[in-house]
Formats: C-alpha cells, sequence, structure tokens
C-alpha cells in the first residue's frame, strides 16, 4: 500500500510540476499587420463599377514567419484569393510587385500600395481602428488584369455591432 500512495505521490508532483511554464509564446514578425478585416473593394469603369462588400479578409504570417512577408487571404469571400505578398514591417506596407500565383485559385494576383495604419480607421460603432488599404487585380477579370479595385477596410473588433 505504500508503495501505491508513494506512486501516487509522485504522479502528482510531475502533474504540477508540468503546469508551470516560463514560456512566452510572443508573436508573429508581422504581427501589427496581422488580423481580420472588414473591406470593401471599389472600382470605375468596368463591368464591376461599384462598391463590393464590405467582405471579411485576412493577414498573416507565413511559415518562415520574417518580416519581410505575409499572406492576403478573402477567405473565398470576395473574389477568393490568396497570395503573399512582399511587406516592409517597419513602413507596415505590402505589395507583390507583379501578378502571382494564387494559391486558392488557378489564377495570378496583383497587389500595389497596400498599407496598415494604426488607429487610421473608424469602426460603425465611432472606435477608432487599424486600417487597411491595397489596389489589386486579378488577371482572370475578363480584362486581361487591367480592372485595379481599390480596398479600403479596418481591424475586426469582435464586437457584433461592427460586425456586417
Amino acid at each position: 500500500m505504500k508503495k501505491y500512495i508513494a506512486l501516487l505521490f509522485t504522479a502528482l508532483a510531475f502533474t504540477f510540476a508540468g503546469c508551470e511554464s516560463d514560456t512566452d509564446p510572443g508573436g508573429t514578425a508581422v504581427e501589427k499587420m496581422a488580423g481580420d478585416w472588414w473591406v470593401t473593394f471599389s472600382t470605375t469603369g468596368n463591368r464591376f463599377e461599384g462598391e463590393h462588400g464590405p467582405y471579411q479578409i485576412y493577414t498573416y504570417n507565413t511559415a518562415a514567419d520574417v518580416a519581410t512577408e505575409m499572406f492576403v487571404d478573402d477567405g473565398g469571400h470576395f473574389w477568393e484569393f490568396k497570395v503573399k505578398a512582399s511587406a516592409n514591417y517597419t513602413n507596415r506596407t505590402f505589395e507583390t510587385f507583379d501578378f502571382v500565383d494564387n494559391y486558392s485559385y488557378e489564377s495570378k494576383v496583383k497587389i500595389t500600395e497596400g498599407k496598415v495604419t494604426e488607429g487610421g480607421a473608424t469602426t460603425p460603432s465611432g472606435m477608432p481602428a487599424d486600417k487597411i488599404e491595397f489596389k489589386i487585380s486579378f488577371d482572370d477579370d475578363g480584362y486581361d488584369g487591367t480592372v485595379v479595385f481599390q480596398a479600403v477596410g479596418f481591424r475586426r473588433s469582435g464586437f457584433p455591432e461592427n460586425d456586417f
């Protein structure tokens, strides 16, 4: 019986010792540019003319977790795109420079003038939020990739009154 009690106390000691952790998980290399966003896309002078959205899109780090690249992904909400963009974390800017492969669909996508501005937007409830803006083109738009959509939006707050 003493043997079982000793085993029980040993197991409990390891259990409680395993719960203590000094590990700080930290953030990602593009932490302040990453997030969920509500974005409206607009264009003029073509069959897509007008405003479209708002749609939820996502920005996040790549597997390499470096400050020089990130994913821009609409989760299939607008045009079904997911592209790896070059990022400048210090300036909070991003772009693809040219048409690049779309990880979600057999097409190519071009992003230019991408920028995240801390506190640059206002949510529908009137609270400040980070702003995202960029221009985006698709090679399968029916116009050989010449249609340019302006995307502007704000970081999702998580409060229902700011969701669409």
